[in-house]
């Protein structure tokens, strides 16, 4: 077993902080993990932490989001799962579910669909439907025209319901989205939800943007004879422009904090008090947090991020 992959699971249920090691941390994710590791240690679950490394990354990055998160004083139980050691589970699933008539080969670009008529209703980008029911004809035209397909799932629903603890039952909808991409990638939305079934992770805390893609990811686990997870979709962080948090936003990393004199400690105490658990300029430790935590009394609005605050 590579010391990336997942080890035996534990009896216990988990939760777990998930980053794109694409650069490092900016205060916005590392306020995610804070609430994903006090919701996980504050139920008695797990805490575990996965590399969602499919897509592009930067060397060295994963590394530097290690260490920013132990110096905030985040723990986790070992290994560091990477998915890019997982690829094999990905494509056996996914050949299972094609044995069952669960898949389909898709040749369409994004603007294909884009421009395509879509059902009354469906959301904007929704997959019409147009490579379902290809002919096997067909679908060899397509390839002998040089354009690789996509690998996307058979939707036996139009919209599916999640438990969410901060915004309750949301119910969203579920197309033939896509779960291996034309270049051979396992897509994201297969590759979580494989990684959190087997990982025991019954409990996701992320970013409310997440929180439409919920429903495809909690079909999907079905699908694959799982339970969904619980999920707790929370608020963002937006800069000034109420634009969401990104590292062009100035200095939003603890490295930039850093070379401005703010120090760990005191992005933990802004952090803490933008989730209504410390006052303003009250220093605090995630031991502590943990003590004060109550999932009703967090915001619900999104924190807004301006440089002031460093003041």
């Amino acid at each position: 077993m590579s010391a990336h992959e997942p080890a035996a699971q534990s009896a216990l249920p988990a939760g777990r902080y998930a980053p794109s090691p694409s650069g490092d941390l900016h205060v916005g994710n590392l306020r995610t993990a804070v609430l994903a590791w006090l919701f996980a240690r504050t139920s008695g679950r797990r805490f575990l932490l996965r590399m969602e490394n499919l897509d592009r990354t930067a060397v060295g990055s994963d590394q530097r989001q290690i260490d920013d998160l132990h110096a905030l004083g985040i723990d986790w139980e070992p290994p560091v799962v990477y998915q890019t050691d997982r690829l094999d589970r990905y494509r056996a699933l996914i050949d299972d579910l094609t044995r069952r008539g669960r898949t389909f080969e898709c040749f369409c670009t994004r603007r294909e669909i884009l421009e395509a008529p879509s059902a009354p209703h469906s959301p904007p980008g929704a997959y019409p439907g147009t490579c379902r029911h290809l002919t096997a004809e067909e679908r060899e035209s397509k390839r002998a025209a040089g354009r690789p397909p996509a690998i996307r799932i058979v939707s036996d629903v139009d919209e599916f319901s999640v438990v969410d603890v901060l915004h309750g039952e949301y119910t969203g909808a579920v197309d033939d989205f896509v779960i291996q991409r034309g270049d051979g990638t396992p897509a994201y939305n297969l590759a979580v939800v494989i990684d959190d079934a087997e990982q025991g992770i019954d409990q996701v805390v992320r970013g409310d943007d997440l929180l439409p893609s919920a429903p495809r990811q909690s079909y999907l686990t079905t699908l694959l004879g799982h339970t969904p997870p619980v999920y707790a979709h929370v608020p963002m962080v937006l800069n000034d422009k109420q634009i969401r948090l990104s590292k062009r936003d100035g200095a939003v990393t603890l490295a930039d904090l850093a070379a401005r004199g703010v120090d760990t400690a005191t992005v933990l105490d802004h952090i803490a008090a933008s989730l209504r658990l410390a006052e303003p300029g009250e220093h605090v430790t995630l031991a502590d947090l943990a003590q004060r935590f109550d999932p009703t009394k967090l915001p619900t609005q999104p924190w807004i991020l301006t440089d002031d605050e460093w003041i």
